[in-house]
């Protein structure tokens, strides 16, 4: 950021993001969850026209998490920004969807609105613990077409694959939610973002697998964070499209500020600019990326380049190619592999 703008992004972090709820479509409308709130005493609007389920809660007599209607899972207090992955990931009905990462179920039982609660959904969680909140969520707001599974997310295209789509919201720093945990800040440093960035590497390929190119209408895999750091974000989406075939696609959000394509001397895929970055001072909400990928193949490794018109090439990928358009090699992410281990 430029210092003016920087200024803005930490005072923003030092404010709480407004309170935000989203109306269970398999058990409500918003207009009418929005008409009973109002009676009990909730101040409240619609989020802006982005979101069709979406509340915002200015203040409330009542307790919003202890109403009637929200014991009953007539809506989920769910942060703005966790709608949209899961808009972005446009599951459909009778899919078969997998969200790798769902505790505590947030994104689970939206997915399961979208899917008008046909198909099957499959949530995953390799904390056995969280899995409760995500079970107690899933009951409560009515989820029929869901299998909650406790595996490590890198290790699930050997326990199931061939989905439709896939959405992994990944383990991250957290630097976008400061303001919700002011503590981030204190106890996380420059080797926990590492950790976090090579664990997503393991996931993203992962979740790439366990995914259908032949789906009829899917073929589609959404990564997503909670964090605005570039090694956590840019550099693992073109990692992932230097080994796998696989595309940056239109997210379908109509705001948001595009990813980087360049940062800091290093250049990414030119695709990047699709995904979409959400700062808490720019969109008053939590720091928030978003990419959505277009599995082209289930061969495993990125495409290789055809051979050259005079028969003379290898059919090898070269350098700073990828999928056919510029970007980072396998030798430049290995000699920046080898800089961060001699730094």
């Amino acid at each position: 950021f430029p210092p003016a703008e920087a200024i803005e992004f930490l005072d923003a972090n030092e404010k709480p993001r407004p309170l935000t709820i989203r109306a269970n479509t398999l058990k409500t409308r918003r207009k009418e969850l929005a008409q009973i709130l109002i009676n009990r005493g909730v101040n409240l609007d619609p989020i802006d026209k982005w979101s069709k389920v979406g509340l915002v809660v200015y203040d409330s007599q009542v307790p919003v998490g202890a109403t009637p209607e929200y014991l009953a899972g007539h809506y989920m207090i769910q942060s703005a920004s966790s709608f949209l992955p899961v808009m972005a990931l446009g599951a459909q009905e009778q899919e078969k969807v997998l969200d790798m990462c769902s505790s505590p179920g947030g994104k689970t039982t939206y997915i399961a609105a979208c899917m008008k609660n046909t198909g099957v959904l499959f949530s995953n969680d390799a904390n056995e613990q969280r899995l409760k909140a995500t079970v107690g969520n899933v009951q409560r707001m009515g989820v029929r077409n869901c299998v909650v599974t406790n595996y490590d997310g890198r290790q699930y295209p050997t326990v199931n694959s061939g989905f439709d789509r896939v959405l992994l919201d990944a383990p991250c720093s957290g630097l976008g939610v400061i303001s919700k945990d002011p503590s981030v800040r204190l106890q996380k440093d420059e080797g926990d973002i590492k950790r976090c960035a090579e664990l997503q590497k393991e996931l993203i390929l992962a979740a790439i697998d366990c995914c259908d190119a032949n789906s009829k209408h899917g073929g589609v895999i959404v990564f997503s964070t909670c964090t605005l750091t570039v090694e956590e974000n840019e550099a693992t989406i073109d990692y992932a499209l230097r080994r796998r075939h696989v595309k940056i696609v239109d997210a379908g959000l109509d705001f948001g500020v595009p990813a980087f394509t360049r940062f800091r001397g290093k250049n990414f895929h030119p695709s990047l600019s699709m995904a979409r970055r959400f700062y808490p001072h720019i969109h008053n909400m939590d720091g928030f990326f978003v990419c959505k990928l277009k599995k082209l193949s289930n061969a495993k490794g990125p495409k290789p380049e055809p051979a050259a018109a005079d028969g003379k090439g290898d059919g090898q990928k070269s350098k700073g190619m990828v999928n056919g358009e510029e970007g980072l090699s396998d030798e430049d992410d290995e000699e920046e592999e080898d800089e961060e281990e001699e730094e």
